[in-house]
């Protein structure tokens, strides 16, 4: 990174936020690596987000901000303070507690509200779990899943009145809250919702490629098929 911020122009151009959409980029790219469960893959991409940090703190040291030595020593700080159970006398029981300290640690770091930790510009399914799981940390939940069932089934039931009525405003805000709902059961379940969502979503796309496909091989285009001679083809995709 020295060589390169002294000799390549495109590395010389780059700041902390022409970086910053990279970044996101390349996360996503790790996660799909994840999916995939492609570990050859997944050592790249973690290796290109590897860059991206000591990038980032090149930057900062140009500045006299940081380096990369501040941000390692900083961040093993952190996790030996935020881990009194192993690196002094607190005792804890299971994992719910080392969350609880956790969350009770930061607020003596300074922080207003447990909620500071998450990040604004999250995906709004992440961000409700986050939101979700941080509440939990302090006690603020439900205490069996068939109490948060009944909440989905109350929005649910909220959300197909507000259909009924031409208030565009109120319905979006019926069906946030049947998902945020729906987020929280899923966390009883311990269902990630934004994975098992991408599931869904690779799920559809291989089958309906498939659909596409097989239209191809007939010589024909899906505007002009029907729907039932395109769930000839779906049906099939499901058994693949």
């Amino acid at each position: 990174m020295e060589d390169l911020r002294a000799k390549c122009p495109w590395d010389k151009k780059q700041t902390l936020e022409s970086l910053r959409h990279l970044t996101i980029e390349e996360t996503y790219e790790l996660t799909d690596a994840i999916l995939e469960k492609d570990m050859d893959e997944l050592k790249g991409e973690i290796g290109d987000l590897m860059l991206h940090m000591v990038f980032y703190s090149k930057i900062a040291s140009e500045t006299k901000d940081f380096d990369i030595a501040d941000v390692l020593t900083a961040i093993c700080d952190k996790l030996v303070h935020r881990h009194p159970h192993i690196y002094g006398d607190v005792e804890v029981a299971n994992e719910e507690e080392v969350k609880a300290n956790w969350e009770a640690l930061k607020l003596k770091e300074g922080k207003t509200s447990v909620l500071q930790g998450v990040p604004k510009s999250l995906p709004a399914v992440v961000k409700a779990t986050r939101i979700q799981d941080k509440a939990r940390g302090v006690g603020f939940d439900w205490e069996k899943p068939e109490q948060v069932w009944e909440k989905v089934e109350e929005e649910l039931n909220e959300f197909k009145e507000a259909t009924e009525t031409n208030n565009q405003e109120e319905i979006e805000g019926e069906y946030g809250d049947l998902l945020f709902s729906l987020i929280n059961f899923a966390r009883f379940k311990n269902i990630d919702p934004e994975l098992a969502l991408e599931k869904t979503n690779k799920k559809f796309i291989k089958r309906f490629q498939h659909l596409e496909k097989k239209a191809g091989e007939q010589g024909k285009k899906l505007h002009d098929m029907t729907l039932a001679e395109m769930d000839v083809y779906w049906e099939e995709a499901k058994t693949l």
